[in-house]
């Protein structure tokens, strides 16, 4: 440190004086799960406790707060065996959501709250979508709507105070231009609940933060331009040779500025959601899978961000609030090390161009088409059902224990130093070059995505890190093929739909088992890392303890 507080580096990585940056931590600001009912179940509770704790997500978001299994907007007192009593006028209550939101809080996490959806004696259309039946419609009586999100927000500040409530967001439903499935209305529609809705908040007090439209995916055509979906629209990008070579655009977002610009209506942050992988419908009216290319979310927050600047709304906060590398929960690509590559990359590349990317989601006790068919059936979660860490699990781990400050950056990973303590620590990864920097495609069977455990060439890392205490210790671990890959464990034991207890046991520890060996640095100072990564593999560098 200079006289004048300035920090003077003396690191020096391959030869050359480290010019720090800062490195946000985009991918543990915020963190999804299924919905908030889930949130009462003892297996979700204990899995919460421990992602949150190894990777340190500071927010969580889910669906289904105003849900019926929520019992927060009663018109009757419930009959049992009986006839259900109407109340002469609603009853608010809160104690489902108080036990979720007191155990978030409880265990150092806030919750990015998602209001939605509508209760059943509130919606104008019943049970849309989901295993749990979602009631995603515009409300029968919009001053009934205001009431109910004046009643939560009144409550939550009640209970937690308004400083702590003040750091929370508040997000306008989901998906709204997902009809008939999320939103059963018009853009315009949920434009005129947004409006209602932010108008509320902000009464309550103005620096309540309150966003949308939480729309889904970009898209390269114009099937979202109208009031509701035109699948007619999607039929070029259904049959597009290169569709990376296609102008995708973000979902709704250009319209909800402009009309929020022209009311003054407040945006505090602008969400959505940027799944590389969606659907198009041909002419013949069949679905057909799209892939992009493996930095199709970098160019899109790249888009993004520059609309934003040029916008009425240039201050406001940017949050993915659901991303993962297909929006299916029947992806058994989520399982494999594949995904923990992919999203190791994505994340260390897009790192300063949001402010958080929400990972979709933390568990596999998820349920919106009902509960999994097996252990490792491509649920989203960074852990199984029964609680066995994924390699997307041990990805964000890894990117956890990174510093806060940038010493440097290459294609295949990044070496940081913590400003508090000054450890060092770094990530690297083997995304293979044959895959000449295609994307993931989603995968309908465990076996189907083996094929992509062919795919090569390994990688050689090497960087000299001068400028280190003699004598410090760093510990290496690496992610590959062999190490860290239970949902192969699980194929090579015969893909057993209920594993016993001996064998979940079994695959757990295959779980953790990370290939990990210690290096010291030398009297030199020098930490020469010489490293071969196999394809996929990911490793984290660490000052051990």
């Amino acid at each position: 440190m200079t006289s004048d507080g300035v920090f003077e580096p003396r690191l020096r990585i391959d030869g050359k004086v480290c010019e720090e940056s800062v490195l946000p931590h985009v991918w543990k600001t915020c963190v999804g799960a299924g919905r908030a009912n889930e949130a009462l179940r003892a297996d979700w509770q204990q899995q919460f406790a421990e992602v949150v704790a190894e990777c340190g997500f500071q927010y969580v978001r889910f669906h289904g707060v105003f849900h019926d299994d929520m019992f927060v907007y009663r018109g009757s007192y419930g009959g049992g065996f009986g006839p259900s009593t109407p109340l002469p006028s609603p009853v608010y209550t809160f104690s489902y959501v108080d036990k979720v939101f007191d155990f978030i809080l409880d265990c150092g996490v806030r919750p990015f709250v998602e209001l939605g959806f509508m209760p059943r004696e509130l919606a104008t259309v019943t049970e849309t979508l989901f295993w749990w039946g979602a009631h995603c419609s515009p409300p029968k009586d919009m001053g009934r709507w205001v009431e109910l999100v004046t009643k939560a927000v009144e409550h939550w500040i009640g209970r937690y105070g308004l400083a702590e409530v003040r750091k929370w967001r508040f997000e306008v439903w989901n998906e709204p231009n997902l009809v008939p499935h999320f939103w059963t209305g018009t853009k315009t529609e949920y434009f005129e609940l947004y409006e209602q809705t932010v108008r509320a908040i902000k009464k309550i007090d103005p620096e309540l933060k309150v966003g949308g439209p939480a729309t889904s995916v970009f898209v390269p055509d114009d099937r979202y331009r109208g009031e509701v979906e035109d699948r007619a629209a999607m039929r070029e990008t259904a049959a597009a040779v290169d569709v990376d070579a296609l102008d995708w655009r973000p979902v709704w977002i250009e319209d909800f500025i402009a009309w929020c610009a022209e009311r003054r209506l407040p945006i505090d942050f602008i969400s959505t959601h940027l799944y590389p992988t969606d659907f198009a419908f041909g002419a013949d009216g069949k679905g057909v899978q799209i892939t992009r290319y493996a930095d199709a979310t970098f160019d899109d927050l790249t888009l993004l961000r520059r609309l934003l600047k040029d916008s009425p709304y240039p201050n406001a906060e940017i949050h993915i609030t659901e991303w993962s590398t297909s929006p299916s929960s029947r992806d058994f690509i989520h399982d494999t090390l594949f995904a923990a590559t992919y999203i190791t990359r994505a994340y260390l590349k897009c790192a300063t161009l949001a402010d958080s990317i929400s990972y979709w989601t933390f568990t596999d006790v998820f349920e919106e088409g009902g509960a999994g068919i097996g252990p490792f059936h491509g649920g989203f979660g960074l852990v199984n059902e029964n609680g066995i860490h994924k390699p997307t699990f041990h990805a964000f781990s890894m990117l956890g224990r990174l510093g806060d400050r940038l010493l440097l950056a290459t294609p295949d990973g990044v070496v940081t130093r913590d400003s508090r303590t000054s450890a060092i620590s770094a990530v690297f990864f083997n995304y293979p070059e044959d895959m000449a920097m295609k994307g993931l495609e989603s995968r309908s069977s465990y076996p189907e995505t083996r094929a992509l455990a062919e795919m090569g060439p390994s990688r050689r890392i090497r960087h000299s890190i001068e400028g280190l205490p003699p004598g410090t210790t760093f510990l290496v671990e690496i992610m590959d093929w062999e190490h860290g890959n239970p949902a192969e464990a699980w194929y090579r034991l015969g893909s057993p739909l209920n594993p016993s207890r001996a064998e979940n046991e079994h695959l757990s520890r295959v779980a953790d088992s990370l290939l990990r060996f210690p290096l010291t640095v030398p009297d030199t100072g020098v930490l020469d890392l010489d490293v071969e990564l196999a394809p996929w593999a990911v490793m984290s560098l660490r000052q051990a303890a």
